[in-house]
This record gives structure tokens, sequence and C-alpha cells, in this order.
């Protein structure tokens, strides 16, 4: 007998094959494994200007000067961050830079170091 995966967003052991698609009865919810899988991908994967791929704690530094929302400062190009975190979203690096505190940036204006 062939084991089906468990409902991926209520964890119901029920779920039944139907076509290519998996149904929960429980929640109504419908999935393939391979784009579920394909999505997981897709969203770790980001990339700085040069197209390096990032990854969680690397150090980067600023490509251009940003101007910071809300304040009258800005980032000074060559600025360095240590520690990045990534997190899904516009601005796909959170991080804290001396001087100013946490800051979310988008990975198109940071270089790996």
């Amino acid at each position: 007998m062939e084991t089906l995966p468990n409902c991926p967003k209520c964890n119901s052991e029920y779920t039944y094959e139907d076509g290519n698609l998996f149904v929960c009865p429980e929640c109504a919810n419908e999935w393939t494994l391979d784009t579920e899988n394909e999505k997981t991908e897709e969203q770790q994967i980001v990339k700085d200007a040069n197209g390096t791929v990032l990854t969680e704690g690397d150090a980067v530094s600023i490509i251009k000067d940003l101007k910071v929302k809300g304040s009258s400062s800005t980032l000074k190009i060559g600025t360095k961050v240590k520690s990045i975190r990534l997190v899904d979203g516009d601005h796909n690096i959170d991080c804290k830079i001396d001087g100013f505190g946490a800051m979310k940036l988008k990975s198109e204006f940071v270089k790996k170091i």
C-alpha cells in the first residue's frame, strides 16, 4: 500500500490522490509535491548584485548610497554589514548596521565580501 503525505496545511493523515493533486478532506487544501518543493527552493535562493548566492550569516557591503526612509541620513557606499539574515519579501535581507540599527535591505544593493 502506498503511503500518501500528510496535509501541509493542517497535517491531516486522511489525504487522497485526485489525478496529479493531493487533496485534504478536512481543510480542502489541494497541492502537488513537485510545486511545493520548487517553491521552497525558490524562496531560499537570494543573490547579490553580482549574482553570488547569499546565505545566513554572510558579510556584505553596500554598493551605492541608499537614502533611509524616515530619516535625513544615508547609508554610504562601502558600508559593511555583518551577520545578515535572509527573509521573504521585497526587502530580503534583515540586518543591524553600526550607527543605524536594525535595517531591511534589498539584495540587489549589496555584494558579498
